[in-house]
């Protein structure tokens, strides 16, 4: 089978765009279309919800931090089997970083890559007319990348949407359909982005009403003629990182939640068996694994039961006499001396690294990083290049005496300085790794 794709993408964060693209992963699926989701970007919740809406696992294609040959193998893994791939931009279609061509983490750079055509969602909440010169800066801002379609989101009544489309269909763009303004069709947000897939109440309940509310206002049969053949390129590259042993203990619950898809997937397919186990009901890492990696997440808002998960503590820390531990963001805190909430109540954590940090003293960190490892650890050996991103609130109130893990460049190449920490067997850092540079 011979997939062909399709970008969402929008002028900003904000405008709808997981919602539609959510709404119409459903609907397709209702149809009987074997549909997949991706995401570009660094983003670990929306692949949840492609997950949620398709019944197949979701990825990230991030064209900073993957490899184009890489980012060729997700691609096409991604839709075998399947005759659309719907791929959901972060933030705007054009937002990246200054970056060699075709490698700037935007959306838009897939679009060129793949040759896939992009239908545009606007909030024309605010406006009329003037959607029209939105959509026309977006048509013409980058000839390589086609604006198929406009779908227009948050419209107040058949006045506002019939005048937003006539002025945008004048500039030659067809306009698939419009989401009338409803605020309970939107999706609940906290600190870090949308609340996760898992925790959602009534999460299927609450897609078929978006899929409801797509078949209802969308031209479904134009949009699946828009869309065009994906045209992968190279299919043949490395996996992105090895897996950090042959059977891997993986902390998964509601505190630990942050793990990218395609990591799971090439380490299975690598070989690795992947062991779960929840901090949050007590379990440490199963005794006959070789590695133990614990993700980000949300420890913050459960430090008081890791706290006193007294099991968890002592299992992880007789695991980490023998075997590594890396602990990314979440991960990376919870294996610091101590925990501070948002309330200022310091909580102890399990101390196999000597940091501290707090939620109550919170500044965000965000942006694309590369580290280039001091350390062979679990993400890597001494000397190489990963690139990846950092995204939290919590901020170090109290660095220990560790060694760094790496040296942090920012997306353009300006050095952060020594980050992370590592102490015999056991590493960690705020970085999350996506892929070898």
């Amino acid at each position: 089978m011979s997939a062909r794709g399709i970008i969402v993408g929008a002028p900003r964060s904000g405008a709808g765009k997981t919602s539609v693209t959510i709404g119409l992963l459903r609907a397709l699926k209702r149809r009987g279309v074997a549909v997949a989701g991706a995401k570009s970007g660094p983003d670990y919740i929306d692949p949840g919800f492609h997950e949620a809406a398709t019944g197949r696992p979701g990825v990230n294609l991030d064209s900073w931090a993957m490899p184009p040959a890489l980012l060729g193998v997700l691609a096409a893994e991604q839709a075998r089997d399947a005759e659309i791939l719907i791929a959901e931009s972060a933030m705007g279609l054009f937002d990246g970083i200054r970056a060699e061509p075709g490698r700037s983490g935007a959306a838009g750079d897939l679009a060129r890559r793949f040759g896939l055509p992009v239908l545009l969602v606007l909030d024309v909440s605010g406006q009329s007319r003037s959607a029209a010169a939105v959509a026309l800066g977006f048509k013409a801002y980058d000839p390589a990348v086609r604006i198929a379609g406009v779908v227009l989101n948050r419209a107040g009544s058949e006045r506002h949407r019939q005048q937003c489309a006539e002025a945008i269909e004048a500039i030659g763009l067809p306009v698939l359909g419009c989401l009338m303004r409803d605020a309970t069709l939107a999706l609940p947000e906290r600190h870090l982005g949308l609340v996760q897939a898992s925790e959602h109440a009534a999460l299927d309940a609450f897609i078929e009403r978006l899929a409801d509310a797509v078949e209802a206002s969308l031209d479904l049969d134009s949009i699946l003629s828009l869309a065009a053949p994906l045209q992968p390129g190279a299919i043949d590259a490395a996996p992105a990182l090895a897996p950090p042993g042959q059977r891997v203990a993986i902390a998964e619950d509601a505190a630990f939640t942050f793990l990218y898809p395609h990591l799971k997937r090439q380490w299975r397919e690598a070989g690795a068996e992947l062991v779960p186990f929840s901090p949050l009901a007590n379990e440490a890492p199963d005794p006959g694994c070789d590695a133990c990696w614990l993700p980000g997440g949300y420890p913050e808002l459960h430090a008081g039961r890791l706290a006193a998960a007294t099991g968890f503590r002592q299992g992880l820390r007789s695991f980490a006499e023998a075997r590594p531990v890396h602990g990314e963001c979440g991960g990376f805190m919870v294996l610091g001396q101590m925990l501070e909430d948002a309330d200022g109540i310091a909580h102890p954590m399990l101390g196999l690294l000597g940091h501290s940090t707090s939620f109550a003293k919170r500044r965000m960190n965000l942006g694309y990083r590369e580290a280039r490892l001091l350390e062979t650890c679990a993400i890597g050996r001494a000397g190489d290049a990963v690139r990846g991103h950092e995204f939290h609130y919590a901020r170090v109130t109290d660095p220990g005496a560790d060694a760094p893990l790496a040296e942090l460049f920012d997306g353009i190449g300006t050095a952060l300085g020594p980050a992370g920490a590592r102490r015999g067997l056991v590493s960690g850092t705020f970085f999350h790794a996506i892929a070898r540079a």
